[in-house]
């Protein structure tokens, strides 16, 4: 908690009872090849939660979780938006993750003091429930419908927006999204382009379930709901991943060396 420059690398994490890798309220952060094993049916026994965390780096791990392989938190209800210090600038990259019952990246649940800039790619999902969730409330971070005293904001909502999907393939998918908004809060800037997606053998029959959403989609299978109109070939370049890049690129992976003196 509280710390600058931190770096996890070259570690297997077997068998945590929770949260195996949770930085809080820290900065400069390298989590760098890392194997993490949880049994498959182990409750809350998450990968890697930045926590509030700024310039975040995870990269090249390996992990099977009971629950989601990333999370990104910020803090829940009141408190979070009190604290007021979000996760942003963070980049995920080289990820293989297997989380039969949950996600692969998840933005919350409690994220109260906001999440920006999150950049994933190259990321492998293996008998996953879902690519990527994200899990919010009425109170600005809810924790599936609970909230830690009765002092939370009913009126706090939260603000989410400009959410890109590109080049993505899946298959043997049930369900192609869920896209569910807050009624009277719309979820706006979602944004699909060259998304594949090959369903199972017994999919559901509604494959995209929409609401209080908005956006656009290009080259995308199966046909996305009507809040997320088709914009033709190719015509999508607001999905185009960022070019610049993140501050914590620029922090190098210390490693460690040993000799012996023969004098």
């Amino acid at each position: 908690m509280f710390s600058t420059s931190i770096q996890i690398s070259n570690l297997t994490l077997i068998n945590s009872p929770s949260w195996n890798v949770h930085p809080v309220y820290c900065s400069n952060v390298v989590v760098q090849g890392l194997t993490i094993l949880a049994p498959v049916r182990s409750p809350n026994t998450d990968g890697i939660n930045p926590d509030s965390c700024t310039n975040t780096r995870i990269q090249d791990c390996y992990i099977v979780s009971g629950d989601d392989c990333v999370a990104v938190k910020s803090g829940w209800d009141e408190y979070g938006i009190a604290f007021g210090m979000p996760t942003k600038r963070l980049v995920i990259r080289r990820l293989t993750c297997i989380s039969p019952t949950s996600a692969v990246i998840a933005l919350g649940s409690e994220m109260s003091g906001g999440i920006e800039d999150v950049r994933a790619e190259d990321i492998t999902a293996i008998d996953s429930e879902s690519g990527v969730r994200i899990k919010t409330a009425v109170g600005r971070g809810g924790n599936y419908g609970s909230h830690p005293d009765n002092n939370y904001d009913p009126n706090a909502i939260p603000v989410i927006q400009n959410i890109n999907y590109r080049d993505v393939v899946a298959e043997n998918v049930t369900m192609a999204a869920r896209l569910e908004g807050i009624p009277g809060d719309p979820f706006t800037g979602i944004c699909m382009s060259n998304v594949t997606i090959s369903l199972s053998q017994n999919p559901k029959k509604l494959q995209w379930n929409c609401s209080n959403v908005a956006g656009i989609t290009s080259e995308v299978t199966p046909k996305p709901c009507d809040l997320l109109p088709d914009q033709g070939q190719g015509k999508i370049r607001a999905c185009n991943y960022p070019e610049d890049n993140s501050p914590i690129e620029n922090m190098e992976v210390q490693t460690c060396s040993s000799f012996r003196n023969r004098w």
